[in-house]
């Protein structure tokens, strides 16, 4: 069974940074696909951003040069860094991973709070 840790989320004021990390109880080599969504209270989950195994990153509209998804591949670790955070990207954060099998893993996710 897949483990996937999220963490790095907490309290921050607008405007400020955080970077969240995704840890991995596998090789990150054997997910085609990786990434990041969210969830606001009272809204439906929403993509953030993805990895692939191959290609460019794909990322919200909203996010588009504000947040960046990385990996680290030798610590199976998926990172998205949060810059210029709003109240409006308050939510909770869930780590995603989909290997070649066909199976799809989620991570408990970490809050996140944009609040001055």
């Amino acid at each position: 069974q897949v483990q996937l840790v999220e963490s790095g989320g907490g309290l921050v004021q607008p405007g400020g940074s955080l970077r969240l990390s995704c840890a991995a109880s596998r090789s990150i080599f054997s997910f085609n696909t990786m990434g990041w969504y969210r969830q606001a209270p009272g809204e439906q989950r929403e993509l953030v951003a993805q990895l692939f195994r191959f290609g460019s990153p794909k990322y919200a509209d909203s996010m588009q040069g504000r947040f960046t998804i990385s990996r680290d591949n030798a610590k199976n670790t998926v990172y998205l860094q949060m810059n210029n955070l709003k109240p409006e990207d308050t939510a909770v954060y869930y780590c995603y991973a989909a290997d070649t099998n066909g199976g799809d893993y989620w991570g408990k996710g970490t809050l996140v709070t944009v609040s001055s």
